[in-house]
């Protein structure tokens, strides 16, 4: 018999209120579900074998599923199947301590949102009772439709999916101590780089096991069926095995099935109670041998095969959202939640079991929710090249880079087209690239600190999981392939600038721009990337940085590691390029945004604003031009784009650890005011945006990149677009003209 919330008032514990439906009973609770199972003193089940804790692990899967509903269905909104088809493995695995747990699913947030609320993780948000949680779900300053590092407990972010097993592996290789299990679901398990990210860690650190991987197969995607779902159980396995993992756990529910379901995915709940107390038994020691496994030092994933939406409002695809018609008056929801309704009594000894877990509310004990200590840097010995010299940008920040990765020993520098390729072989000479076949010739050991898995994804997915973890981390690139891993290092920035904690800010490498790469023609075409850039400054805490030289690109370094909650990206060359600047001058240039490197007095005043450092050379070569004709020329290198935005265009107040300098409109009135103001750049004019915005100078325009081609030298690729010396005269000649 099922009682509304309104009747069942009598020794219902307070954090109940909001719960629409509760049972009188549950079977068998007299027997199993009188003491908690969890041992207080150590965080985990008492005892595995015991029957109660199959049972108690089956009541907390129940409640989670509720829960989800209860939430979703509050906002005919979200999406409940996903996790519902999981809930004994989370339950397990939180019952059994593990509460390090991120994901690559976005769309099991609100699972994730129901273990922490029961917890109590999420009462330091102001959310002590369940209408507090259906309140605050998908609400600003609430509970995101998707995992964010804004709320108690979440580890990482989820969204775009293959993500997720990165947070897992950065978190295990700086805590080798703690256990991170992380869902992935069989839809996200077509990205094929998922598992060939876990081929290339393991071969690089083969003594990090202490990820768990817990695949959802439940044979259905986002709206339809999954790409796998047609695969037998020994394929999936062989699957596993054949992308190097030793121990393989998979618990099928169809085994335990006693209700002749004829699909190959079944729903546990239809169970009879008996034979559900026999799957979740078999969940939970298949659970426990897999953590087991991964102690003993093998690569393990556990494998729960049970049909997507199992025990809420819809089954498969159709269990994915909630829909408006899903409100909690829709027959479907109602009758998913009565069927699910615990006694009140049930619901106290699953929140007593989850408070336990681990040692207390996941907000409280896991790693993220402390600042992770860092061993000092000391001063980086900076070199000053002297003006006029020609120096490579990247080899001078390779040095920095092998200072802090001998100061730091966690430090990791990732690269998917290699260092040397960018002018940065130092850093491979200092820190060693980490491969099982030593060689001297290739700077190649076991053990170092350069990571090189051929994928953006994997490369820009540890290192920006290692610095959200708290960790140092560098990840290089060829801008024109950086695309590739840009979405998941977007994620980890958008989530530092809601972190309760300050955290290393994810630093990259871009060498070769476009006036570079795209001699190589179409195949190296990728501006946007800065592009990409021009769009993430107005977050608030996204620095694109554009160093003129090697003095700037050092300066730009040490600022970089001095910051917290911040997304940095260096464009700097491996071109051999003058020296423009004194150390003094390239500080200043990067705190305060821009830098005069060059000016001379005339009858008028061309400036011209320069984002990048190989297009200086025609700017330098028209600025002669226009001298000897009279005219007096301003060149300012843009070095830090985002100090000269408008504070009103940037959402710097909303960040963790935020950051309010922005050039006065006075002082860029005397670096960029002329008769003429002239933007250019070895991109795309997105990146000249805050001049746009700001320029007062009667007379403008802004040239930049159109399109790559083959061409014999970089000189012939800026002027097929546009950008020599004659043309950027001319042009301000004819900005002159009355």
């Amino acid at each position: 018999m099922v009682a509304t919330g309104s009747e069942a008032t009598i020794g219902r514990p307070a954090f109940c209120e909001g719960i629409q439906y509760f049972s009188e009973s549950w079977p068998e609770f007299e027997r199993y579900g009188q003491v908690p199972i969890v041992d207080p003193a150590t965080g985990t089940l008492r005892s595995v074998t015991d029957p109660a804790a199959a049972y108690q692990t089956l009541l907390t899967a129940d409640a989670l599923r509720y829960l989800i509903l209860q939430m979703t269905a509050s906002k005919a909104s979200g999406h409940p199947g996903g996790f519902a088809s999981c809930a004994e493995a989370f339950a397990a695995l939180y019952l059994l301590g593990h509460k390090n747990f991120p994901t690559e699913v976005g769309h099991h947030a609100p699972g994730f949102y129901s273990a922490l609320f029961l917890d109590r993780s999420l009462e330091q948000m102001g959310i002590h009772t369940v209408q507090d949680l259906r309140n605050r779900f998908r609400e600003r300053e609430g509970l995101l439709g998707h995992l964010s590092g804004y709320i108690p407990g979440v580890l990482s972010p989820a969204g775009p999916l293959g993500q997720g097993q990165h947070f897992a592996m950065a978190g295990a290789l700086l805590n080798p101590d703690r256990l991170f299990p992380f869902t992935v679901g069989d839809g996200g398990l077509g990205e094929p780089y998922i598992t060939s990210a876990f081929l290339h860690f393991h071969t690089a650190f083969p003594q990090v096991t202490n990820f768990l991987p817990v695949l959802v197969w439940n044979g259905y995607s986002q709206e339809h069926h999954a790409m796998c779902s047609t695969w037998s159980n020994h394929r999936m396995v062989e699957y596993w095995q054949g992308n190097g993992f030793e121990e393989i756990v998979l618990v099928d529910a169809k085994t335990f099935d006693d209700q002749d379901q004829p699909e190959p995915y079944v729903d546990s709940t239809s169970f009879s109670f008996g034979q559900r107390l026999v799957f979740a038994q078999a969940v939970l020691a298949g659970v426990q041998q897999a953590i087991q496994a991964t102690q003993a030092g093998k690569l393990t994933v556990f494998i729960l095969k049970q049909l997507k939406g199992a025990g809420v409002h819809a089954r498969g695809s159709k269990s994915h959202n909630l829909y408006a018609q899903h409100t909690l008056d829709n027959p479907d929801v109602v009758a998913a939640l009565q069927a699910r309704a615990l006694p009140p009594v049930a619901w106290a000894l699953v929140r007593a079991n989850l408070e336990r877990a681990g040692g207390g509310p996941a907000g409280r004990i896991a790693v993220t929710e402390s600042v992770r200590p860092l061993p000092p840097l000391g001063t980086l010995k900076l070199q000053e090249f002297p003006l006029g010299d020609k120096q490579v940008s990247t080899t001078a920040m390779g040095e920095l880079v092998v200072q802090v990765g001998q100061a730091d020993p966690a430090f990791l520098v990732s690269n998917a087209d290699g260092n040397e390729a960018s002018g940065i072989a130092n850093i491979n000479r200092g820190l060693k690239i980490i491969h099982p076949t030593p060689d001297p010739l290739y700077f190649q050991q076991p053990q170092g600190q350069v990571y090189e898995p051929l994928s953006e994804d994997a490369c820009a997915g540890l290192a920006a999981g290692l610095a959200l973890l708290g960790g140092r981390s560098l990840w290089c690139s060829y801008e024109s392939f950086a695309i590739n891993g840009l979405p998941i290092w977007q994620t980890v920035t958008q989530a530092m600038a809601e972190l309760r904690r300050p955290t290393p800010s994810t630093v990259c490498l871009y060498t070769a721009g476009a006036l570079e790469q795209g001699r190589n023609g179409w195949t190296h075409q990728r501006p946007e990337v800065e592009a990409y850039y021009a769009a993430l400054m107005r977050n608030g805490n996204v620095y694109p940085l554009f160093p003129p030289d090697a003095n700037v690109t050092q300066a730009a370094y040490e600022w970089a590691l001095g910051t917290s909650n911040k997304g940095i990206a260096i464009f700097a060359s491996k071109t051999p390029l003058p020296i423009r600047t004194t150390l003094e001058q390239a500080r200043q240039g990067v705190q305060e945004g821009a830098i005069v490197i060059q000016e001379m007095p005339g009858t008028s005043t061309v400036v011209f604003a320069v984002v990048g450092d190989m297009v200086l050379l025609p700017v330098v070569e028209a600025a002669g031009r226009l001298a000897e004709a009279g005219i007096g020329v301003r060149i300012v290198s843009v070095v830090n784009p985002r100090r000269l935005c408008r504070p009103s265009d940037v959402a710097w107040e909303t960040c963790a650890e935020p950051d309010g300098e922005f050039m006065s409109d006075a002082r860029f009135e005397e670096l960029l005011g002329g008769d003429v103001l002239i933007g250019v750049t070895g991109g795309p004019l997105a990146m000249l945006e805050p001049l746009m915005l700001r320029a007062t100078a009667p007379r403008r325009d802004f040239l930049g990149w159109r399109r790559g081609e083959t061409t014999a030298s970089p000189g012939e690729l800026m002027g097929f677009n546009g950008l020599t010396g004659e043309s950027l005269s001319q042009r301000a000649l004819l900005l002159l003209k009355p």
